[in-house]
């Protein structure tokens, strides 16, 4: 990697702090181009070189956390619920930050629609119709029901200051997924 892209990546990495450290403060709406250039000690012109606007920053913001989340579920796929949700809840953990800020602001309903879909995805292929527990239900109606729990559960716990550890969250959450899915 050349010193330049180094630095690009540093400004960027800085840009999407100081937009994260903002947004703990005010809302979307009162965040300003200039408020992000003065925290994040760069300036107008190099956060236009990365972004179109707050919102296009938000948006990459969001689909990084996504991908992040989503090479999380790809590495665990051959594992059962309870193992796989460990890193997926340690991700969150280590990202409360955000995760905490965007679930409290005007970005949440873009962040919670992405997120919305990408589960879909992720779940879509473990739930089975044909046989089972779930023989004769409809599949989107399991969907919709496994993934909006899901998402709630994840909002209710980072809201709430994630007031049990990762391994627990993990543990109850794939039993729930388990005795549904």
């Amino acid at each position: 990697m050349s010193k330049v892209d180094r630095r690009i990546l540093k400004s960027q990495e800085a840009i999407k702090n100081a937009f994260i450290q903002l947004m703990t403060q005010k809302s979307l709406d009162d965040i300003t181009i200039q408020d992000i250039s003065d925290t994040a000690n760069v300036s107008r012109g190099t956060i236009y070189l990365h972004y179109l606007d707050k919102f296009d920053l938000l948006d990459k913001l969001i689909e990084e956390h996504i991908y992040e989340l989503r090479e999380i579920c790809e590495s665990a796929s051959d594992e059962d619920f309870r193992s796989a949700n460990v890193p997926w809840f340690e991700y969150l953990e280590n990202n409360y930050l955000f995760f905490s800020t965007i679930l409290a602001s005007k970005g949440a309903p873009s962040f919670r629609n992405q997120f919305v879909e990408f589960l879909i995805e992720e779940f879509k292929d473990e739930v089975d119709v044909t046989e089972g527990k779930n023989h004769g239900l409809n599949e989107d109606v399991i969907l919709q029901f496994i993934v909006t729990s899901y998402v709630g559960i994840v909002e209710w716990w980072i809201t709430n200051g994630m007031p049990y550890p990762p391994h627990v969250m993990a543990e109850q959450v794939g039993i729930l997924l388990e005795r549904n899915l």
